[in-house]
Order: structure tokens, then sequence, then C-alpha cells
């Protein structure tokens, strides 16, 4: 029996649940997930495997119209995800009518790939309002195979997936077998982090914080993490640290207790805040973050 490989990229608007379906399709969490818009803002690689197939699933920032340079860079990412797919899913929600970006919309319909036009949050509609939006995306995306699902119930998760390895390409393994992702140790330190000022911080706080992790060193028992939580401005860094750090604990401790259940290992982290103004709108500081377009 031959061996099966090949990418399959996940686009959306946001808050669709782009990062909820990889990580059930994954049984891991790699991608973090809160109820705030663009909390992706990178393109992350979920990997599985099985004896005769490698799925490559690719999470993308949700479909935005950039504002600045950091949101402009994101949307590159979405863009490199229509270049290298195998298979596309575009994912929409219940009562959702269309994609942000018409230009990416028009590259949906005119694929040449198989593509998978998710409905997702089914569990949050009756029967009567389903088969209305069913219709509706049949419709308008004629090209594609339409599954309803609930990526969070994990409702017609494994079919989707199980259709999905059907259509891979014949093809070796990019990856080695048991490799889980092409992201290192590090990236996972800062986004943990990320999610949590994403959790607990209002307004412009959490998209003016980038997470950068200055040291990691693992040995048996322990990780010992160093990380520097960037703001814009000097009023963000208050806000970042509260009265007495206590703010800024929280949100270390949370991550600790994250990073743990992800590593497997106990963890020591410190947690520092520093200003660092207009990195989003910097080429500069946007690459040395890793938003390279």
């Amino acid at each position: 029996m031959g061996h099966k490989a090949g990418f399959v990229n996940i686009i959306g608007n946001p808050n669709v649940g782009k990062s909820t379906l990889m990580n059930a399709f994954i049984g891991e969490r790699l991608s973090i997930i809160t109820s705030k818009a663009q909390t992706t803002r990178h393109r992350i690689l979920g990997i599985v495997n099985g004896d005769d197939f490698q799925v490559i699933l690719s999470d993308t920032p949700g479909i935005i119209k950039p504002a600045y340079e950091l949101q402009a860079s994101m949307m590159g990412f979405v863009k490199s995800a229509f270049e290298d797919a195998d298979i596309l899913i575009y994912m929409v929600e219940i009562g959702e009518k269309e994609l942000k970006d018409e230009a990416f919309f028009t590259k949906i319909t005119n694929a040449k790939i198989p593509v998978f036009l998710l409905l997702n949050k089914i569990d949050q509609s009756n029967q009567e309002q389903l088969e209305e939006q069913v219709q509706f995306w049949a419709e308008k995306v004629p090209n594609a195979e339409l599954y309803p699902i609930s990526a969070l119930e994990n409702f017609n998760v494994k079919v989707v997936f199980d259709r999905i390895v059907e259509l891979l390409p014949d093809s070796p393994a990019f990856y080695p077998k048991d490799q889980l992702t092409d992201k290192p140790e590090r990236f996972f330190v800062n986004e943990a982090i990320r999610e949590k000022i994403l959790m607990h911080y209002k307004k412009e706080i959490p998209y003016s914080v980038e997470v950068e992790t200055e040291e990691f060193f693992e040995d048996e028992t322990i990780i010992r993490i160093r990380s520097v939580i960037m703001v814009e401005r000097d009023s963000q860094k208050g806000i970042i640290i509260g009265h007495k750090g206590s703010a800024l604990k929280r949100v270390g401790v949370e991550a600790r207790k994250e990073l743990e259940k992800f590593f497997g290992k106990q963890i020591h982290i410190e947690l520092y805040v520093k200003v660092n103004k207009n990195w989003r709108n910097s080429e500069q500081q946007l690459k040395r973050f890793g938003y390279n377009r």
C-alpha cells in the first residue's frame, strides 16, 4: 500500500473556530484559542501521522482588512496558505454570509484543488437555520464539499479528517513521523503567555503586545524560562504589571500551568515587561518576531 502526504490549509474570518478545529484534528493544543479576534497571528503547522499518511495542517490568522503593518504581515501568511495547499478548508460559522476579503473568496471558488467548506458551531443553531445555511453556502461555493460540524464538540470532525486522508496525493512524508509541529519550543511559550494576556486584559492591550522568550533551559526535571512582554506605551506597561505586580503574576502562574501540561515537566518562568514603541508598524521589529512576509 502507498503513502499519502499533503498540506491542508485552514482559512476563514476571525473567530470561526479554525484553531479549535486544528487542535481537534491533532489531539494536542497547538493553537491558542480565546474569544477575541486576531488570536492567531502566525501560520502554525500541526502534523498528524499514520502508518500510510501524513496530514500537515496549517492554522492561519483570521482574514481581515489590514490596519497596520503587523496585520498586513498576518494576511501574508493567509496568502501563502493558498499557494502551497493540496486541500483547502474554508471555515465559516452559523449565521455568517461572507468572507472579509473578496479577492480571497474568488480564489476559493476558483481553486483547482479539493475545497472543504466546514459550517462550524452547528451546536448553536436549530435544524431550520442549519438547512438554510447549508443551502446558502452550497450555492455560494459550488466547488466545495460541505460538512456541518462542531469543532468544539468534535461532531463530524473524524468524518472530515477521514475524507481528507482519502483525497491526499500520493507522496512520501515531508516531516519526520514523530514530529508534531514546525515551531520551536519558545514559540509555544510565547503563545501561552500571549493567550493569558488576551484572556485577562481589555481593549487595545492584547493587540499591542508581543512576547519574546530570551532564555529556555531544559534539564531532566525542569524547564527554566525567561520571557519579555513587549508593549508600545509606558501606560500599557503599567496595566500589564498591575497593582504591586498582581496582574503580571496572574499571567505567569496561569502560563506556567499551561506549559507544564504542554511539556510534561515542571516549569520555572520569569516575566518582564518592556516598552518597544510602535513595534507593530516596524518592519525590522516584525521580522525579529517572525512576521516575515
